[in-house]
């Protein structure tokens, strides 16, 4: 075993469950070198039934089932960020001599996946081995991959087993980037920031459950969507796009119009990163973990606005338009707001009452200037009573929930009279209270 040649996909040896299989796989081979082997031999048994526990137990937390060895190691390579699979994300093949850097070590990663585990069930008598092999998973639990993860992985590992060699098998590999894309943002849509510890650098972790809502699902605003679309369009598109802001009244659907579009674009290699507002300082640490890879990230800002005594927007400001480092062009940032100019405004600031401050005209535009620099503006207003109805009508149709209309609209009537007002998300509410309840 060869493990120890691997250049490029070197990484996977620092895996402790690989690392620790291919001591059993190799202890095993000098223990049968000579066909002879003793049955009792508790060292590589022990070994081995750990490796099995770690199996299981990932099989477990992912959801994955059939030959976990190979799942195991395709989890491994999809999950490798290096100079072969992040060239080869979204863009596909590539050309020049790192194709046979790639092509060595795939040879190498070949023979632990092609192992024939027979010997070592039968002669050493780990028995066990086999049901790792051909592992049974409840496929309705829910795991650390949501379904359409775990099951991209158990069929590439498939795919990996029927190829007929190591360039196969880097055919397969390399497909498997162009259209997933590589690691962390080739399998997840959506991240959000941590800094755990607070003098590294901030860390950029996948949210493994986002809202599986789309476009379509958003009843109205189809103005308001298409403008948003337009603009995503084009960012994915490799054309001109700019930094989107949505704002208005609550409950509009300005975030679940952000999700959609993560949802909707995910394919084409959109990624979206939450961040707070008590993160913008690391905005730029952020975009520069981000800016070299062959994706398209929206920074995400939701129900983003600021006290005058705030000042973090500046940060903001900087990254957006104005400071020496231009923004990478696979970077745009979509904001969600109840207020249009972001920064609390008084009519001190407009009348110039407060003399304290001896330049008012220049502190309104210090104001205006953060919200001027979303080149597209999107306003979700409240929707009128009938518009309201609308929605109401339109979601009850959707559930198969049937009522009269003159009864759904009278109890739709009392739901928002006492809960919020007329808004998208109060129809969402009444429907689902319809939903839970046997008689309105």
């Amino acid at each position: 075993m060869r493990a120890n040649e691997l250049i490029i996909f070197r990484n996977i040896t620092k895996d402790p469950l690989f690392h620790a299989m291919s001591g059993v796989l190799e202890e095993a081979q000098a223990e049968l070198a000579d066909g002879v082997a003793d049955p009792g031999s508790e060292r590589i048994r022990d070994k081995a039934c750990e490796c099995l526990s770690l199996l299981f137990r990932e099989a477990a937390e992912y959801g994955f089932h059939g030959n976990l060895w190979h799942c195991h190691i395709t989890n491994l390579l999809v999950n490798t960020e290096n100079s072969y699979s992040t060239a080869c994300e979204i863009k596909g093949s590539v050309s020049g001599s790192i194709n046979d850097v790639a092509l060595h070590d795939l040879e190498i990663i070949r023979e632990y996946f092609d192992y024939d585990f027979t010997d070592i069930i039968e002669k050493l008598d780990i028995r066990e081995m086999s049901t790792a092999l051909h592992f049974e998973a409840d496929l309705s639990r829910k795991g650390a991959y949501n379904r359409r993860i775990r099951d991209r992985i158990c069929e590439l590992a498939g795919q990996l087993e029927k190829s007929s060699g190591a360039l196969d098998m880097k055919a397969v590999l390399t497909e498997f980037y162009r259209e997933y894309g590589v690691g962390r943002f080739g399998l997840h849509k959506a991240f959000r920031v941590e800094r755990r510890i607070e003098e590294n650098p901030p860390e950029i972790v996948p949210i493994r459950n986002i809202a599986h809502v789309r476009l379509n699902d958003l009843v109205g605003y189809e103005i308001a969507k298409k403008k948003l679309v337009d603009n995503t369009e084009a960012f994915v598109s490799g054309r001109p796009a700019n930094n989107c802001l949505l704002f208005g009244e609550a409950g509009t659907g300005k975030s679940s119009s952000i999700k959609a579009i993560a949802n909707e674009y995910y394919e084409r290699g959109l990624r979206i990163i939450e961040i707070y507002r008590h993160q913008l300082r690391d905005l730029s640490d952020v975009i520069s973990q981000i800016k070299n890879r062959n994706y398209r990230f929206i920074i995400y800002m939701d129900d983003l606005s600021f006290e005058e005594f705030e000042t973090e927007y500046k940060y903001l400001k900087a990254v957006i338009e104005g400071g020496l480092e231009k923004k990478p062009e696979n970077v745009l940032i979509y904001a969600t707001s109840n207020r249009r100019h972001l920064i609390r405004e008084s009519f001190h600031d407009r009348d110039g009452v407060d003399i304290a401050d001896k330049h008012g005209g220049d502190t309104v535009q210090e104001k205006l200037s953060l919200a001027g620099r979303f080149g597209v503006t999107i306003y979700y207003g409240a929707p009128s009573f009938d518009q309201y109805h609308d929605i109401v009508r339109e979601l009850a149709k959707r559930e198969g929930i049937e009522i009269d209309e003159e009864t759904l609209k009278k109890e739709a009537t009392k739901w928002e009279m006492n809960h919020g007002g007329l808004s998208g998300r109060t129809a969402r509410q009444f429907i689902d209270y319809l939903r839970g309840t046997v008689n309105i």
